[in-house]
């Protein structure tokens, strides 16, 4: 009998890979599930965006393996926008890595630093992939509670670092919505570079929802201690393009790219250069995108206030996190506490689908997510259906 490998002790499916499974057969017996769990973009990219991509995929000398680092047009629209947005100078030639959707920069991060037992701090709650890849590159996960009282951000003097390598951090966070402040990242950095950990920015939401993006590179001295990825798949409604990049020293992508050039060979050069049109779009895109989801914002609050649930209106991102401690007693029974309860009795009672907060850590346990990436029509529907059946 073929046995699978030890790395995988431990590592169960993605959530929401076994999720989608069940909503699909919840689907095929009939329930319509409204889905407001998933934060996959359901509007499309700028129609430029298209077009660059039909133009560019038409040409006959488009389609060969491309360069490990990536277009020099993809890397130089990257330097400006992070020049344009996050007050940040890139050097295009040695400080950006574009990759193939960011989640694969979290596994690359971790094959390339990790040794068996290296111990990296994760949030809690958090996004799961960074424990995941953690584990798979043989490292030890040590998880740091974020805390509603303490405006989900760290205290760093409460945590043991001990052996640490690597910290993860994550902001706007997901799944809280949080924006990080200046005096944070500063002292995030400095506490960093004191004890020798480098820091992982993982910041695709910074455009969602958020008029003032940061990147946790503007601080001070912040390159010698940090890595930060990016995407485009929220910011440009690109999910499904898979693209994203990793940008910080120079000496760092360089010890990135020896493992990443030995897993891909670089990205369709026609995404690339549709990609480099969309990161060059005027601001008025961003507002275009906001106007949608803020509108959306709206009606979530309305779901969950009739949910009975407890929440901050000043969320950046495209989801909203909310308390369900006001739900039921019964919720003590629940293995993710009273947020998963609740999204069970909204699932099975009234065909909408919201995520349990404890997927995300067991900080999460007793909270839900509920996501903007819904048309309104779908979301008022959701609260028909909770006013009918709860």
């Amino acid at each position: 009998m073929i046995q699978t490998a030890q790395r995988l002790d431990g590592i169960g499916e993605y959530y929401f890979s076994k999720k989608l499974r069940e909503i699909d057969e919840l689907n095929k017996a009939g329930k319509n599930i409204i889905n407001l769990g998933i934060g996959s973009p359901d509007q499309p990219p700028h129609p430029d965006v298209i077009a660059t991509l039909q133009e560019e995929s038409a040409k006959p000398n488009t389609h060969a393996y491309q360069n490990y680092k990536g277009s020099p047009v993809l890397r130089s629209a990257f330097s400006q926008w992070y020049r344009q947005y996050y007050g940040v100078t890139l050097n295009p030639e040695t400080e950006i890595l574009p990759l193939i959707g960011s989640k694969e920069g979290i596994m690359h991060i971790c094959m390339t630093y990790l040794n068996n037992g290296d111990k990296v701090l994760v949030p809690n709650p958090g996004y799961p992939t960074y424990s995941s890849a953690v584990k798979l590159a043989g490292g030890t996960t040590v998880p740091y509670e974020l805390l509603e009282v303490n405006n989900y951000e760290p205290v760093l003097e409460e945590i043991d670092t001990a052996g640490v390598k690597l910290m993860f951090v994550n902001y706007p966070h997901m799944p809280t919505g949080q924006l990080p402040t200046d005096a944070f990242f500063e002292k995030l950095v400095a506490w960093a570079k004191e004890r020798d950990i480098l820091v992982i920015h993982d910041n695709p939401y910074s455009f969602i929802l958020n008029n003032h993006p940061k990147s946790l590179l503007s601080v001070k001295g912040a390159k010698d201690i940090v890595l930060e990825l990016n995407s485009l798949s929220k910011s440009h409604n690109m999910a499904g393009w898979r693209v994203g990049v990793l940008v910080g020293h120079a000496d760092r992508l360089n010890e990135v790219i020896r493992f990443k050039s030995n897993m891909d060979s670089g990205m369709f050069l026609p995404a690339q250069l549709a990609a480099a049109k969309a990161l060059l779009l005027p601001r008025e895109w961003y507002d275009s995108v906001n106007f949608i989801y803020k509108n959306r914002q709206k009606k979530v609050f309305a779901l969950l206030d009739l949910l009975n649930c407890t929440f901050s209106r000043q969320q950046a991102g495209m989801f909203v996190w909310a308390s369900a401690n006001n739900n039921s007693t019964l919720s003590n029974n629940h293995e993710l506490g009273a947020g998963g309860f609740l999204s069970d009795e909204v699932l099975y009672k009234a065909n909408v689908f919201i995520t349990p907060g404890g997927i995300f850590g067991s900080a999460g346990n007793n909270y839900i997510r509920v996501s903007l990436c819904a048309t309104e029509e779908k979301i008022d529907e959701a609260i028909k259906r909770i006013k009918e059946n709860l």
